[in-house]
Parts: structure tokens; sequence; C-alpha cells
């Protein structure tokens, strides 16, 4: 054999030995974990209110995930949950190193993206859980100062090169707005629509102060769109740039309802990786649960909703609805997995 061989030969061998190659490199992803269901949530209370469900879990260490969440946690049945940490940047970040990283097989896997979020109250109450259709991003766009907008503007938010706050943007980001595979969020719509929802007295106390439903009815599980920013916003008038924003970016077909600040970070990671092979885009759900009203009742100002929020008494009920929405999706999933492995199955394709 040639020297140059064998010493190429010698040297990759030693790598793999010492654990420096993966093993998957080496064997067609033979050693990866496959992974059926990956529940995505952005920080503990999320990751929380499922892992107290788990029995005998897996944590497995991934390089590149964030120092207070380093691990991804997995069941024997095929279900994982990763912790991104709360924002865009750890939610890029986070995706990204587990969608590439050669501990998993993620080529079949459903994602499940789980997390609290503010709730328009013409849209749903303190602990709705929502299934969305739409990502958009609410942060890629210019702003004016609200103290310096022009006198005929409706608000100080416009899209990015555009001249006006009425004029559709080109979308030159490419992450303004995702649409979800819509078989997919109506069967996991049909399957949970019916699901008994954690309502609690101080809830009840908090959206009597909102004289219209739903915001003062019971929480409900429903489908409606979420946005996502950075920016913790609040009040009647932005909130409504929200609405007009969801509209204008889906061409009239969304629907705002939840405010959040990773899911389109989170998806155009699994979009990439799965440009690469890596994952299906077409296979993530996107759950948000109302912890939270963006806008404030009559008689009280946006700064007081905004400062008192977690008077509202939302945040408990939201994380706890969030897993009676998402459990029946996953175990339906693992369960019937022959089927789902292939797609949506065609029967709920038409039930939807």
């Amino acid at each position: 054999m040639n020297r140059r061989i064998l010493a190429s030969a010698f040297f990759f061998y030693a790598l793999l030995h010492c654990g420096w190659v993966s093993a998957a490199a080496t064997d067609n992803n033979a050693r990866r974990i496959p992974v059926k269901v990956m529940i995505v949530t952005m920080f503990a209370p999320e990751a929380g209110a499922w892992l107290k469900h788990f029995h005998d879990p897996v944590k497995i260490k991934v390089p590149g995930l964030s120092a207070e969440y380093p691990a991804v946690t997995c069941r024997k049945d095929g279900v994982c949950l990763m912790t991104t940490g709360m924002g865009h940047t750890n939610a890029a970040a986070s995706m990204m190193a587990v969608l590439f990283s050669p501990k998993f097989d993620l080529r079949d896997t459903y994602f499940l993206v789980a997390g609290i979020a503010g709730i328009d109250p013409r849209q749903g109450t303190l602990g709705t859980t929502a299934w969305a259709r739409y990502l958009v991003d609410f942060g890629t766009q210019w702003e004016i100062d609200a103290r310096e907008i022009p006198k005929n503007w409706s608000t100080g938010f416009l899209g990015i090169n555009t001249t006006n706050p009425d004029q559709v943007p080109k979308l030159d980001y490419k992450t303004e707005v995702f649409a979800l595979n819509p078989q997919l969020v109506d069967a996991a719509y049909a399957m949970t629509r019916g699901v008994s929802l954690l309502d609690t007295p101080a809830i009840a106390a908090y959206r009597a102060k909102y004289p219209y439903a739903p915001a003062n009815q019971p929480p409900r599980v429903t489908q409606c769109d979420t946005l996502a920013a950075d920016t913790w916003w609040e009040g009647d008038l932005i909130g409504q740039r929200a609405r007009d924003w969801t509209k204008m970016l889906t061409h009239g077909k969304g629907v705002y309802c939840t405010s959040q600040q990773e899911d389109n970070a989170t998806f155009e990671a699994i979009n990439r990786a799965d440009a690469a092979g890596l994952a299906h885009k077409d296979r993530v759900l996107v759950l948000r649960g109302g912890s939270d009203f963006d806008r404030q009742p009559p008689g009280v100002s946006a700064a007081e909703n905004l400062l008192d929020y977690q008077k509202q008494g939302g945040f408990v009920p939201a994380l706890e609805n969030l897993y009676r929405t998402g459990a029946p999706v996953v175990q339906t999933i693992v369960r019937h997995w022959s089927l789902w492995q292939k797609g949506v199955p065609a029967t709920l394709k038409k039930a939807s």
C-alpha cells in the first residue's frame, strides 16, 4: 500500500478512535439519534412544562448550544426537547447548532415550537393557545419616533425602502414572512381544538376588565398568526400596526394573534437545514400560549398594562395549556409513526 495512503488511513482511524471525527460521517448517519418530534422551547419554564412528563430521559450535550441550556433532552420513543434561549439571536444560534449537529438524524423530524406570547384580546385571552399559519417579522421595518412622525401618517412604522406606512415593501431580507404547511397546521388544530384548557380565578378576574369577546371568555385552542420582534411592545396603536403589518405581508390572508421574539429566526434555521437535506421545513408547527394581553383594557394605560403584566395571571395557565394542546399532537405522531414518517396522513389531510 502506498505510504501516503497508509498514513492517511491511520490518521483518520486515530481521529475517529479519539472521537475527533463523528462516526456519523463514516457510516451515513447510522449512529445519529433518529428524532420523531423535536419540541423547541425558549426558556426554562417552557421546557419544564414538558420535562415533568418525561420519564427516564437522556441529556445529550451539543456544541454550540448556550451555556444556560447546553443539552437536548430525549426520550426513548424518539421525542426530544431543546431550549434555545430567548430572542432572535439565541434562537438562530441554538437551532443551527442542533440542526447541523452530527448527533441527530432530523431528516424525518417534526418540529413543535411551543412558547408563551402576548395575545391580541380580539383574537384570544389569557391561557389561549394558538396554532400559527404565518410567521411574520415585526422587527424588519423602518421606524420614526412617534413624536416626530408626519401628521398624515397613521404610525411611525413603515416597510424598509417604502415611502409611507401603507406601502407593501419588497421582501429583500427573505425572512420577513413564512407560511407554514397548511395541511400540518390544520391537522394539529383538528386534533386539539376540543382540548380542555386550564382556567383560573386570577385570569378570569383580569379578563373581566375587557368588555368584549373573546378577551373576556375562557381560554380555548384557536388558529391565528404570530408576530416576532425582540422589542416587547404594548398598546392599542402599535397593536393596530401589528394587525395591519400581518395582513400586509400575507396579502390579506394572515390574522395577527400572538407576539413573541423568536419564531422567524427558528424557522429560517430549519429552512437552511432543509436546503442542506438535514430537515423538512414542511414539518414545522408553531404553538403560542397567551400569557399576557398585548394591549390594555379600558381605564388602564398601556404603561400600566406592561409594567404590571405579571399581575394578569396568565403565565402559569399559558405554560400548562401549551402542554395540554401540544401533547396530543406529539403522542399521535409517535404512536402512528409508520404513517407520519412519510408526511401528514392522507386521512388527516381530508379531515382538515
